[in-house]
């Protein structure tokens, strides 16, 4: 018998391109065809609308505390973060890091034989291969073992403590809406005259597009950019402002310009006045700014400008539940109008990370389930863009505490200083760290190098939990590892603390025990 669910599977698999048995395989796990929802109880602890980051965060949480758990998903589990961001997007990335160290292995005395080529087809089948893999975290067998009620195909609110799929009725104490965002296009004359990839299309590519154009320099097109670059793509990046990553420090966004410009990458700045036009089936445009008129012709447009929630059809108002064009409502306890309902994730924050909507989804279980009073602003809320370097940021940036008038004062350590770092012909970056004046406490920092997002960690560590740079300096180190920047941080700051008075003090003292 064909059910709802089984109908939305046949969907999600129809959209699935290539067919073969690694995506077969991925979206077995996340949506299973012959899936059917079970007979719902009389009353649920908590319902989780959205299996994405947040929703698989909360409906695992809460079962594992003893609660009775309804999760609801629409298409494929696992959210944006599994099936078409930072899953299938690292795995090009990484692919397109090796390219660029067997391009520069002559720097590090290794000969290699001309002709190394890029096999693009196999580098989307490994992508799919390790999707695959991945999703069986995200399956829904797996979290029925949890002892979680899955429920998977479209379903809506029916009123301020019931929801409805497939024809049968859910109630529940509390919910938790975490149905996440998609991707949207900025309204571009002529971009709905072409077919053009988003992040849920893009990851479908078989052949290598010859010329791409990607519209939106922020962490998206800057990673996609340089990563089809590589792979040997003419790629033009357009940005409406000066520069690329407009969300970050100056200082870094300049480097990652520089290496995207390095990898072939052409930026097309100030590109306010866009203009997309269907030419016998290839995107042409026409750009016009600040520095100058471009027109050209590409064989993909790749869009990653911006998101939209996923808010639509699922009967908010019923449920009493307050949103706008952002997403859903919510107060700093991650609590809807609707007291019974709280939500996580994309749909409610301004932070879109897969690591934000974690922390949240375990605010909702404490606040819905355990009548906490937990905080979403409390939360210190680290990122990193995925370009070669890395830039990965955490806390308060020069701007912010402008902003906010605080005093700062600001240690920089560049990573040619980092003897790891110059081993492994990397020196290109800085670790840049604000301190309160006349503190060692840490307010934010940036750090620009390979790696970056592996290392912001400490910091994000040391501002959570108020731990001084000055004790990170005081900290032992294996030599030689990069994280040695973050040390050489803490010893500058110490340096700043042996005043003149204190260092002709600690001269007397040695003049006398000569």
């Amino acid at each position: 018998m064909e059910t709802a669910a089984s109908r939305t599977a046949l969907s999600d698999l129809a959209s699935v391109h290539p067919l073969d048995e690694h995506n077969r395989a991925w979206v077995e796990h996340t949506h299973p065809a012959a899936w059917e929802n079970p007979e719902p109880v009389p009353r649920y602890n908590l319902l989780v609308v959205g299996g994405g980051p947040a929703g698989l965060v909360a409906a695992a949480g809460a079962a594992g505390l003893g609660a009775k758990v309804a999760l609801v998903e629409k298409h494929l589990l696992g959210g944006d973060c599994l099936n078409v961001g930072c899953v299938p997007s690292k795995a090009l990335i990484r692919s397109a890091r090796s390219i660029r160290e067997v391009r520069e292995a002559s720097q590090y005395g290794v000969v290699l034989p001309d002709g190394a080529r890029v096999a693009f087809g196999k580098v989307m089948e490994r992508m799919r291969t390790l999707r695959a893999r991945i999703s069986k975290h995200d399956a829904a067998g797996r979290f029925k073992e949890l002892g979680i009620d899955v429920f998977l195909g479209s379903g809506r609110f029916t009123g301020p403590e019931s929801f409805e799929i497939g024809g049968k009725r859910i109630r529940f104490s509390r919910a938790c809406i975490a149905t996440g965002a998609r991707a949207a296009a900025p309204p571009i004359p002529g971009l709905k005259d072409i077919d053009y990839l988003t992040n849920e299309t893009l990851f479908s590519l078989t052949q290598l597009p010859k010329r791409l154009a990607i519209i939106g320099a922020g962490p998206i097109g800057c990673e996609m950019a340089q990563a089809f670059a590589r792979f040997g793509s003419e790629v033009c990046l357009i940005q409406a402002q000066a520069g690329v990553l407009p969300r970050e420090e100056h200082s870094a966004s300049e480097i990652v310009e520089r290496a995207l410009l390095r990898d072939g990458v052409k930026l097309f700045s100030r590109g306010k006045e866009l203009q997309v036009l269907n030419l016998e089936g290839k995107p042409r445009l026409t750009v016009s700014g600040g520095e100058g008129s471009y027109d050209f012709v590409v064989d993909q447009v790749l869009v990653s400008t911006g998101r939209a929630p996923n808010i639509e059809e699922l009967g908010l108002e019923s449920a009493g539940v307050a949103f706008d064009k952002t997403g859903v409502l919510v107060n700093e306890y991650l609590q809807t109008d609707n007291p019974r309902i709280y939500a996580a994730g994309d749909i409610c924050s301004k932070y879109k990370f897969t690591h934000a909507a974690d922390a949240q989804a375990r605010i909702v279980i404490r606040n819905a389930l355990f009548f906490g009073w937990s905080k979403a602003s409390t939360l210190t809320i680290p990122w990193c863009t995925y370009t070669d370097p890395e830039v990965a940021h955490v806390g308060l940036s020069v701007a912010d505490a402008k902003t906010q008038g605080v005093e700062v004062q600001s240690i920089t350590i560049p990573w040619d200083v980092v003897d790891r770092a110059i081993l492994d012909g990397e020196t290109e970056g800085f670790l840049h760290v604000l301190l309160r004046s006349g503190t060692d406490r840490i307010l934010g920092a940036t750090l620009v190098g390979r790696h970056a997002g592996d290392m912001i960690s400490e910091l994000s560590l040391a501002i959570t939990h108020g731990i001084g740079l000055g004790k990170i300096g005081s900290t032992v180190y294996p030599y030689p590892t990069k994280a040695e920047i973050v040390k050489k941080a803490g010893d500058a700051y110490n340096r700043t603390r042996l005043k003149p008075a204190v260092k002709r003090i600690l001269e007397s003292i040695l003049r006398w025990r000569r």
